[in-house]
Order: C-alpha cells, then structure tokens, then sequence
C-alpha cells in the first residue's frame, strides 16, 4: 500500500508495503522493455523500406561525390593563407596577367611544326590565285593604303584624262611650295571625284618639286565599290581630322573639299555656285598644325555629267545617298556614266598662312573660324568667277 499525505516518513515499511512495491517496480521494468522492442521493430521496417537510409549519427563521417577531383594544395599556387603574406604591387599583377595572357594564348594558338600542319585541298590553284590577286601591287602600303605600283600603272590613265580627253590648263603651280605641309583647299563638282584624281595628277606632273598630293574623300565617294578602292590605292584618304592631323605631321600636301557631298550632288542650274563650307573643319585643321592654306578653283567639272535630277526613294537600298539623272544616264545605261570632254581649268591662289597672323589657340575661337572659312570660300568663288569670264566655250575653253 504506498503511503499518503500524513504519514510518517521515517516508519519502517510493513511486509505488505514492501510487496506492493516490488510488484510497480516490475511492471515498470516490463513497460520499458515493450517500448524498447517497439522502437526495434520501427527501426527495421525503416531499414527494409529505405536500404540506402543511413542513421544522421553516421552519415557525419559521410564521404561526398566530387571530393576525388579536388585539386592538390600547391597546383594552382600557394593558397589564401599564403598570399596574404605577399605584397603586391602593380607590377606585380601586371606580370600575372601578362603570364595568364600567354598561357591562354598558347592554349588557343598551339605552335604546330610546319611539316604537321593541314594542307589546303588543291594548294596549287590557291596559290596561283593568290599571285594573280596580287599582280600589279605592292608587297607594302603606307599606312593610308596607297600603293605605289598599282599608281604608277594608273598613270597612263591618268595622263589620257589629263592631257586629251578634259585637256587641263594648270595655273598657279608656283603657289605650290617644294617641301614642308600645305592645305589645298577647292571647290567641289562633277557627281563623281574626277576632280580630286586631275587636282592630284597636275600638282604631281607639272609643279616644280612633283609632290605627290592626298586628296580627303568624303565617304560616299570612300565606300563606293570599286571606286573607292581605286580612290583609296592611287592616294586617296578617308575624310576626317585624325588622318589630315597625320598626313600634315608628315609634311604632306592635303587636299580638302569642304563643300562634301553637296559640292558634287549640285544640280545643273546651281553650277559654280559655292555651298557652305561646313563648319570651318580645314580652318582648325590649319591652325593647330600651323599649314598654309593655298586655294584653288576647278572649272569645267560642273559640266562632264550635267545633273538635272536626283533619284532618292531608291537610294538607301544601294547605298548611295542618290541616283543622279543626267541628260545621258540612266537612259543610255552604263554609257551614260561617261564624262563629257569638257575644257578645264585649275587656278591656284596664293598661300594664306593663319596660324602664325592668328596662332593655335584660334581654333577654339568659333566666330573667328567661320570668319576666316567665309574668307576662303569668297577668295575661291572669286578665282571661279574670274576663270569663267575668261571661258568662251565648255568643249573647247
């Protein structure tokens, strides 16, 4: 019997209190082992129905996929704890780039030996093609492209157009000076730059020093096919102020035509009518690199493909900013792009030298720009118009 409130907890237990509590003791003992047996038989219908489960007590110890490809200490360079320890400077890092640089590079370009190397299918005919492309040319070209031996087989050419076919009259070659830079500055006409390539062989044939001339090419006329490669090998040079800033670094004459696109693009009726000279660019150009400007007036190109009309609608899908529409194309097809053999007339002024009268730091000077391109562009319609009072016919001068 167990005791109660009230009782005397220092009284000895009786005999029958004592089996009373041998009897709960077992039934306890008894309950624990049901429990334990229970949790057993859990276990194993667990294990039987995941084999793979394993105890989280043991899955500690657990070995992962990918621990196999771990690198070795050492392989990649010293690690974290290490590098901490090594000053770095920027030539340092800039020696670890350059060593990943050559390391990618070797992987991506390996040096095969020669004798190794696949060989083109009919290696032959690609070599006869090669030596054919490149009959008539120069191994080297300048930095711009032109290419000495393609001109020199040009010139015949050249010499035809020069002297039979528009018969230039050159005036005023002595203005052009024997060495040292200069800026030619003419107008602009005739749909296609025939007057760039007549400016550029007159200077080279019949001025005293025979210099050659590299006339700026807008890129309508630069990205033209065909005509802008022939442009571009026989001296040519795309229009901007870095390539104008180099040739005259070089002591080169440089031919500009600020009129652009508008100069060659005027309709009949606006011949030899000067248009803007854009924003003064050959103005700057010629006081910052302290070159004289020597104008020059072209007369008789207006005339070779008299421009009535301009096609426009299909123009961007040939890539040409129009389609000019002459009494003779495109009626006649591609014999209408063949010039009338007009008279011609080139006149070259006398040198103006700004930049000592105004110095270099005038070329930041907005107004002072527009005013001295004004002046030029005046100076050249006035050489213009003096030329045509003293033509009688377009044919024959």
């Amino acid at each position: 019997m167990s005791k109660v409130l009230g009782d005397n907890p220092f009284e000895p237990a009786d005999a029958a209190t004592e089996a009373e509590t041998e009897m709960e003791t077992e039934a306890e003992t008894e309950t624990e082992a049901e429990a334990e047996t229970a949790a057993d038989s859990s276990a194993t219908t667990i294990q039987d129905a995941a084999p793979d489960a394993v105890p989280p007590e043991e899955a500690i110890d657990d070995v992962f996929y990918g621990e196999e490809a771990a690198p070795t200490p050492g392989d990649y360079g010293p690690g974290l704890d290490t590098r901490k320890e090594i000053p770095y400077t920027r030539q340092s890092i800039s020696e670890e780039v350059r060593e990943l640089e050559r390391r990618v590079r070797a992987r991506l370009t390996p040096a095969f030996p020669i004798e190794q190397r696949r060989k083109l299918p009919l290696e032959f005919v690609w070599k006869r093609y090669r030596e054919l492309a490149m009959q008539g040319r120069s191994d080297v070209v300048d930095a711009f492209g032109r290419d000495p031996r393609y001109a020199a087989r040009v010139d015949p050419l050249l010499e035809f157009l020069y002297t039979r076919y528009f018969r230039v009259a050159a005036q005023g070659l002595e203005h052009i000076p024997e060495s040292g830079r200069a800026i030619i500055v003419a107008n602009h006409s005739g749909t296609l730059p025939y007057d760039g390539a007549m400016l550029m062989y007159a200077v080279r044939r019949d001025s005293a020093a025979h210099r050659d001339v590299r006339p700026l090419v807008e890129d309508f006329v630069f990205h033209f096919p065909y005509l802008g490669t022939f442009m571009n090998r026989i001296g040519g040079v795309r229009a901007c102020q870095e390539n104008a800033e180099r040739l005259l670094a070089d002591d080169q004459l440089v031919a500009v035509f600020p009129e652009g696109i508008k100069g060659i693009g005027k309709l009949y009726k606006e011949r030899y009518r000067l248009q803007r000279f854009g924003r003064g660019g050959f103005i700057k150009l010629a006081l910052r690199t302290g070159a004289p400007i020597i104008p020059a007036a072209i007369v008789g190109a207006e005339e070779i493909h008299p421009m009535v009309g301009k096609v426009t609608f299909l123009a961007k899908s040939l890539g040409v900013p129009y389609l000019p529409v002459t009494p003779t194309f495109p009626f006649l097809g591609p014999l209408g792009l063949l010039p009338l053999p007009t008279k011609w007339t080139l006149r070259f002024g006398k040198p103006i030298d700004y930049a000592t009268q105004y110095g270099d730091a005038a070329a930041e000077d907005r107004i002072l720009v527009n005013k001295l391109g004004e002046t030029v562009r005046s100076s050249i319609q006035e050489m213009i118009d003096e030329a045509l009072s003293q033509r009688k016919s377009i044919l024959f001068g």
